[in-house]
């Protein structure tokens, strides 16, 4: 049994690493950025600047000192410098709206034009003030911008007898102009409408075709959906939660218009095991908050986020060789289910009204698939990690073994996982502790095959063709192998499982 305490075991691989680097192999990641809508969003950090002592505060925070600002907690827009060219930095509420009109209730929410006291450097037209805000980010590296968007339009800015196709249609034709990127489209007096929500995506498509329009609140709104987000969730029993919120997406199909991906938000390991994007809320300020006090959003217990964040640069450079793909129907549930619960001690969740002592239980299946079978698991202990599968579109193939909660601990238990593969050549992602992974193809070529894996969080491929087993027409990747290549390039310090690409040749 594994319990998380320390990602640098990889260390001892130095001089079998050195050798097979004199080969220069080619790295097994492309070079090329992803174009999965992967991104940032701000809202944790909004919130941890201020300690999360109200929504009113945390939404104050968005503006252009804290995102480019070179003081302490500032300068947002140099996180994640590893990925960033991959990346949406979202901005969350309230971007657009007067920086001293943060309730729930003001007459701005829904403006969605960047607001000019909170960026007081960006002057011009809307869409001029949008398209300066893109450019410092794209000099920056990012991928792109995006904006949380209120679900009902301003009413302090537009006379009220403003229809809204007329209101949506020039805040997109602003976006489209600007090359604005996301919307995050939450909460608001139409939040729950599928009628409002479809009619805005058919505006963005027409007005705005190049934007990402993400909805959430209602499973079925996948089905007009490019993305959809499956919402917050306490981190501390995180894991059963967002898997079943994604078996419960699975069964829709999206319309042909329609991209139909699952965004499951800041689980990068159930995301590639799954075809997901990812929603990044983590960010690189560990410890207490700024007042001293515990961080329990991201409490540093359990799996401790975020001293993981070399899982969130395994998987989204992951999505360079194989993207998240929409829902169609073609998925696998295990009637079995796992039981997670975890006790509850002070400051380890954001729901405040939980009295400290209390047990959280929740459940997901104990096996998931997209586009292939159910994986074959051998050991069926009470603490088996939740295995996840899918066959993206290119015949790539993503398992991941997920960690469980149990009491006050995070247990990643290593099992041995069989998977049936369709092309041997295609690259395989591996994520998570397993005992052993056996992939089964149609047809292995009975002459010599190499077979070169990587850590995917480095850029150097290793042959392991000698460290794995080929017999007839199945590959045997030893879990200690898959550990060793998989935390090659651990950042010291960092606590995330393996994550790791092999591909025969």
């Amino acid at each position: 049994m594994y319990y998380k305490t320390i990602s640098v075991i990889c260390l001892g691989l130095t001089t079998w690493a050195n050798s097979v680097f004199a080969q220069k192999l080619e790295s097994l990641v492309p070079e090329t950025p992803s174009s999965a809508p992967d991104y940032f969003c701000t809202w944790n950090i909004q919130g941890y600047l201020v300690n999360y002592e109200s929504t009113e505060l945390q939404r104050r925070e968005i503006n252009e000192a804290n995102i480019f600002g070179q003081g302490k907690y500032q300068n947002w827009a140099n996180f994640f410098p590893r990925i960033r060219q991959d990346l949406y930095f979202v901005m969350d509420d309230s971007w657009d709206i007067p920086a001293n009109e943060n309730s729930s209730h003001n007459p701005y929410l829904g403006t969605a034009q960047l607001n000019e006291e909170r960026f007081p450097t960006l002057t011009g037209t809307p869409s001029e003030r949008l398209r300066s805000l893109v450019q410092k980010f794209k000099l920056l590296g990012w991928k792109g911008v995006g904006g949380w968007i209120c679900a009902q339009r301003s009413t302090a800015l537009t006379p009220t007898e403003t229809d809204e196709i007329t209101y949506w249609s020039e805040r997109l034709k602003e976006a489209n102009e600007a090359g604005f990127s996301y919307w995050k489209v939450d909460w608001g007096n139409h939040s729950h409408d599928g009628n409002w929500r479809e009619m805005l995506t058919n505006l963005g498509k027409h007005h705005a075709p190049n934007l990402w329009i993400e909805h959430a609140m209602r499973n079925e709104f996948i089905q007009f959906s490019d993305v959809y987000r499956t919402y917050d969730v306490e981190n501390i029993i995180a894991k059963p939660v967002t898997i079943q919120r994604i078996c419960n997406i699975l069964p829709y199909k999206s319309n042909e218009s329609a991209k139909g991906i699952i965004n499951c938000e800041d689980e990068p390991y159930i995301a590639v095991g799954l075809g997901c994007a990812i929603g990044i809320m983590r960010h690189p300020y560990s410890g207490n908050m700024p007042n001293g006090q515990q961080d329990f959003v991201f409490p540093p217990v359990g799996q401790n986020y975020k001293l993981c964040m070399d899982e969130v640069i395994r998987a989204i450079r992951w999505h360079r060789i194989a993207e998240p793909f929409g829902v169609d129907g073609n998925y696998s549930i295990d009637t079995l289910r796992l039981n997670d619960s975890w006790q509850l001690a002070e400051n380890e969740t954001w729901q405040t009204w939980r009295p400290i002592g209390s047990i959280l239980t929740e459940s997901a299946p104990a096996r998931v698939s997209r586009c292939m079978p159910l994986p074959v698991v051998e050991d069926t202990c009470s603490s088996r990690p939740f295995i996840l599968a899918s066959l993206y579109h290119n015949q790539a193939i993503a398992l991941s073994a997920i960690g469980r909660t149990i009491g006050r601990d995070y247990i990643e238990h290593p099992i041995t996982v069989t998977i049936h593969g369709k092309e041997w050549t295609a690259p395989i992602g591996l994520f998570g502790y397993f005992k052993e992974v056996c992939i089964i193809y149609p047809y292995i070529p009975k002459k010599k095959v190499k077979v070169i894996a990587q850590d995917l969080a480095g850029d150097h491929p290793i042959d392991i063709t000698r460290k794995v087993r080929i017999e007839g027409n199945r590959l045997m990747i030893p879990g200690k192998i898959i550990r060793k290549i998989g935390l090659m390039n651990a950042t010291p310090g960092d606590l995330s499982a393996p994550g790791m690409v092999i591909k025969m040749m």
